[in-house]
């Protein structure tokens, strides 16, 4: 018989629904279970993520009530790294404890990745036009899927002038100093500019979401946070270990990345593509296979590692770079969890968020200019190609994995042609 335990979720509640509701512990087993489906089943983004989520863990399986889920997401929209998979992460620990929180990772996170080490593992066999054209219309995908991301997020996170200012100045910063450090520097500088011109916004509800996350535990995962951002590259330097300076590059990428999946994209570029351990066509074709499989974007980082030009490569890389793409965002979360309710009711936090998600959507808009569209339209027939696919999503909303397979055999007859 299972065990049942009282868990405060959000006095934000609706009143049919009590603030306090009690939530049945399951086993990890069940959790890995139940991420497993999940994780073979969703397609179509961080955001199309949480809906699968809310489907099957809310409405269908009341692990959550609504309330305590719409401040889980809350939570994990203000951090950075992959949204999805930290809601994902933080349901399996409130179902089935830290085991359960690990399975339901796990179980979300393997069948994308496993499906990109494979097609990475493919690509590199593949010859001959048709497969030329095939990788190229994967590049292409890039395009139509960034363009998306960026009209998107560019409604709604700058709805008006400020923001929209502070996103043409995270563009200006990026374009003059390239690499991380300009996209770190936008970030920083529209977080501080929006403590400035941001402070007007909705009022957050008063809510409550308790976990069994003590502060010591959470003060302890910040420290591992802190101390791994800033002494990987140290020890990278001084230990002159390459496994090192991959977990570097990818757990930098994931700790820096705001605003959802997509983000990643100009992080990663300038840390794998600009020293020159992935090629500039490799990354895009990966990043184009990537919209074709479920789960989270961020196993992107998995194709990746298995691709890259100085060892550890093949399966090592893939580990090392999934394991350090996705560790900060983790570590973040179970951090910031004992001192959320509070912290999110502060406005200069919420002003300063505002400002950086307004920065984001100036560097992604950068990325797609450069490398996404300098590397992909390379004729007018890659560009009406590229066009159909934005509309496809856009318009039309079809899935992303059949824009992504109307790409690719578009790509392929325009190299036939």
């Amino acid at each position: 018989m299972r065990r049942t335990r009282p868990l405060t979720q959000s006095t934000a509640s609706p009143p049919s629904e009590p603030a306090t509701a009690t939530v049945e512990r399951g086993t990890p087993s069940e959790v890995f279970g139940t991420f497993l489906k999940l994780g073979l089943t969703s397609f179509g983004g961080p955001i199309a993520h949480l809906g699968y989520f809310r489907d099957e863990l809310v409405v269908r399986r009341r692990w959550i009530t609504e309330a305590g889920y719409a401040d889980l997401v809350a939570l994990c929209q203000f951090l950075p790294g992959p949204a999805s998979s930290q809601v994902g992460f933080a349901l399996g620990l409130l179902r089935g404890g830290p085991l359960g929180a690990l399975a339901a990772w796990t179980a979300f996170t393997l069948p994308s990745a496993a499906l990109l080490v494979i097609f990475a593992f493919a690509a590199t066999a593949l010859d001959g036009p048709v497969a030329t054209g095939l990788l190229h219309g994967l590049k292409v995908v890039a395009v139509a899927v960034v363009a998306q991301a960026v009209w998107g997020m560019a409604r709604s996170l700058t709805p008006d002038r400020p923001r929209a200012g502070i996103a043409l100045a995270a563009v200006i910063i990026v374009v003059v100093a390239a690499g991380s450090a300009g996209q770190v520097a936008a970030i920083l500088v529209g977080a501080l500019a929006g403590l400035i011109l941001c402070r007007q916004g909705p009022a957050v509800e008063s809510g409550h979401l308790t976990f069994r996350v003590t502060r010591r535990v959470g003060m302890i995962c910040l420290l591992v946070f802190s101390l791994l951002l800033f002494g990987l590259p140290i020890l990278a330097v001084v230990l002159e270990a390459p496994g090192l300076s991959l977990a570097d590059a990818f757990f930098r990428a994931g700790a820096l990345v705001f605003g959802g999946g997509h983000v990643v994209l100009p992080l990663l570029q300038a840390e794998v593509v600009a020293p020159g351990w992935v090629t500039n066509d490799a990354f895009l074709a990966g990043y184009g296979a990537a919209q074709a499989v479920p789960g989270p974007l961020f196993t992107f980082a998995a194709y990746l590692g298995a691709v890259m030009g100085p060892g550890p490569n093949g399966i090592a890389g893939a580990v090392i770079a999934l394991l350090a793409i996705f560790t900060p965002g983790l570590l973040l979360l179970v951090g910031v969890l004992p001192f959320w309710d509070r912290f999110r009711k502060r406005p200069f936090a919420q002003a300063a968020m505002r400002g950086a998600n307004a920065a984001v959507v100036g560097i992604l808009g950068s990325a797609l200019y450069n490398p996404v569209w300098t590397s992909a339209i390379l004729s007018p027939y890659d560009f009406a190609l590229a066009l159909a696919g934005f509309l496809l999503l856009v318009v039309w909303r079809a899935p992303p994995w059949i824009v992504v397979l109307v790409m690719a055999l578009g790509g392929a007859g325009i190299a036939l042609a």
